[in-house]
């Protein structure tokens, strides 16, 4: 899965994902950061209308700019814990472009005037960056020393508070909001964390300028994302794209569908399902009206004899073991909407089981210590829209996907 696709002709294209891996071919093809200051970092980042690429969109010249103005001693870290099971593109990033990344976080470094940086990442991709920081380090490229820290395997492990709790040594746990990182994270210094994709662009950026950048992706969205294809595809893999591309051109590029679809999830488990439409636009204005949105980059093909309530209850019934245990929420709304939902999946009707779902979809959802329970009920939510014919034929004991009726 974390191999990279090839690419073909139209809107697809390689911009992180084209080149060498290894430093020297690295440094011949981008060739060293230029020596840019605080506000120019920020400047670009914000002309080149740059977002987080770890699901939330967020403007990162914002981000960076409320770390700057923070005060005192300042952290960066570069967070690749991608716990989602669903995608691939951090990993496939620190594979393959490992440089890129490390670029961007002494950028980030540079703006915020941070005296500290950590990169947060599988504990398997620890080793070749520990070698690589040294090759770096001897070529002179850091002008901060980086802190590598292993992410746990656990789906909420990459929850930014979360990633700050871990590098602090107090377990990867989401933690108390009333207090912003970027004004207080690790150490208790102002923190930025972002995501490896985000300042790997970052670095792109630094060097071919902001107006290279907007040439890709829509007016709203520019810039191209890194998306993980699996599901009933021929070559599952992470394919990168300008934002607004068709759905089916990603769908191509991963060697096309290996029998007809039904639907596909986009932005993954805490995403949305969307119908099999090639022409759609992988954009959030054009996925918000099916409650979706380019998340994370991941895009599920689900095929039409596989049936999408079940599929949606194992994915709930995953997530509602991927708890913190902080909250009431997590603690007991999670594993009552999945094990709703499952009943739902499995043909075990009663009165009014689909409003239950529904019922506690809303109940969980803006109440938890961090976000985890409004992406889930979000994601119920969108199959028993998506599914609402599969919902009818599961309450008369039928399934319309193992009947072959799609």
């Amino acid at each position: 899965m974390t191999s990279v696709a090839e690419a073909p002709t139209g809107r697809v294209e390689q911009r992180l994902l084209d080149g060498e891996v290894g430093l020297d071919a690295h440094l011949a093809r981008h060739g060293r950061l230029p020596i840019l200051d605080s506000s120019q970092i920020i400047g670009m980042a914000r002309d080149a209308g740059l977002t987080g690429r770890g699901g939330a969109g967020f403007p990162v010249w914002r981000k960076l700019s409320a770390v700057a103005q923070a005060g005192g001693a300042a952290v960066v870290v570069a967070n690749a814990a991608e716990g989602e099971p669903a995608s691939r593109k951090d990993r496939a990033l620190l594979a393959y472009q490992p440089n890129l990344v490390l670029d961007g976080l002494q950028l980030a470094a540079a703006a915020t005037r941070a005296k500290a940086a950590h990169l947060y990442a599988p504990k398997a991709a620890l080793p070749a960056l520990r070698r690589l920081l040294v090759a770096r380090r001897t070529a002179g490229l850091d002008r901060l020393e980086v802190t590598l820290h292993a992410a746990p395997d656990a789906f909420v492990s990459g929850e930014e508070s979360a990633v700050v709790s871990a590098i602090n040594g107090t377990g990867a746990v989401p933690a108390d909001k009333r207090i912003r990182i970027i004004q207080a994270g690790v150490g208790g210094a102002p923190t930025l964390v972002q995501n490896v994709e985000t300042l790997a662009h970052l670095a792109l950026i630094a060097r071919y300028g902001a107006g290279w950048f907007l040439t890709a992706g829509t007016a709203d969205e520019p810039g191209t994302f890194l998306a993980t294809v699996s599901g009933a595809v021929r070559r599952p893999g992470v394919i990168e794209a300008g934002y607004g591309v068709p759905l089916g051109d990603l769908i191509a590029a991963a060697g096309g569908a290996t029998m007809p679809l039904q639907a596909v999830l986009i932005g993954g488990y805490h995403g949305g399902w969307v119908p099999a439409d090639p022409a759609l636009p992988v954009s959030r204005r054009a996925l918000e009206p099916f409650g979706a949105s380019p998340g994370a980059g991941v895009v599920v093909a689900l095929p039409a004899n596989a049936c999408g309530l079940g599929e949606t209850a194992r994915i709930a019934g995953y997530l509602a073991d991927q708890v913190a245990g902080q909250c009431g929420p997590c603690i007991n709304g999670l594993p009552r909407m999945a094990a709703t939902l499952a009943d739902l999946a499995a043909r075990r009707p009663r009165p009014g089981l689909p409003a239950e779902v529904e019922r506690l979809a809303r109940l969980v959802s803006g109440r938890g210590a961090c976000r985890h329970p409004d992406g889930t009920a979000r994601l119920v939510l969108s199959a028993m829209r998506a599914f609402e014919a599969d919902v009818v034929a599961h309450l008369h004991g039928r399934c319309l996907a193992t009947e072959g009726h799609r």
